[in-house]
């Protein structure tokens, strides 16, 4: 199975802070992972390491195969990334968000027309593509995101807290449409979230950072065989605490 994300050593500082510490990091195609810690873990700043966005104080990465330092645009055009907090023009329709973003991409209009219904209906707002945004729920622009993203064929996704704000229903609809995404487009999946149980549900390979440490990697019979000693119906949030005690 091909590497999609390989990091060796990959270290921030900000000052004499260091957010994320040596890490080695392997994301392989198809698969969902879920990259696990609490709030100040140094899960976006790893994101945007990969992204092209910030630059690593130390260490190396690669997505795709290529450096996001020295060659970021590939990276780009290849590979989807939805923030915590997405933004959208309220005052344009969906459609015509979505339009935007195609034409930032150079993607010719007959194309992008016919990409952007897709996108829609696979994310179930095709009946509203003609509503402002701004009239949208919290769940619906989550989804918009994801349409967004489809829009660009994306061959890797990487999901900064997703489902933060939604409510129930929301949050089923949304991890139902990632795991969807996998295995019908065979999209590669990088699912950043402190939320224990949304990420046993969809995951295939879960990473625990603490304190910008990359603590565990592994399946959840794994790690739980590995620190619990059993892997007979393993909660994730048992194996999360044993680790962040430790930590």
């Amino acid at each position: 199975m091909a590497t999609i994300i390989e990091t060796r050593g990959l270290t921030r500082h900000y000052g004499r802070q260091t957010a994320v510490d040596r890490l080695d990091l392997e994301v392989r195609e198809g698969e969902i992972f879920g990259f696990l810690g609490p709030n100040g873990a140094g899960k976006t700043t790893t994101i945007l390491m990969l992204l092209g966005l910030t630059e690593p104080s130390a260490g190396s990465a690669r997505v795709l195969g290529h450096d996001p330092v020295l060659d970021p645009l590939p990276i780009k055009r290849q590979v989807g990334y939805l923030p915590e907090n997405v933004g959208f023009y309220d005052d344009l329709t969906a459609r015509e968000n979505l339009q935007y973003i195609a034409d930032l991409n150079a993607i010719p209009r007959a194309e992008a027309a016919r990409k952007i219904e897709s996108a829609l209906a696979t994310v179930g707002l095709g009946d509203v593509g003609d509503k402002p945004v701004g009239a949208f729920s919290r769940g619906m622009r989550q989804r918009l995101g994801i349409a967004e993203l489809l829009v660009k064929d994306p061959r890797l996704m990487i999901l900064d807290e997703p489902t933060l704000g939604l409510d129930p229903d929301g949050t089923l609809k949304m991890l139902d449409l990632i795991r969807d995404l996998n295995r019908s487009r065979g999209i590669t999946v990088m699912f950043s979230s402190h939320l224990l149980d949304q990420v046993q549900r969809i995951c295939h390979r879960v990473g625990i950072m603490i304190q910008g440490r990359l603590v565990a990697v592994g399946t959840i019979e794994e790690l739980a065989r590995r620190k619990l000693g059993d892997a007979s119906g393993p909660s994730l949030e048992e194996i999360y605490m044993r680790y962040f005690k430790e930590g």
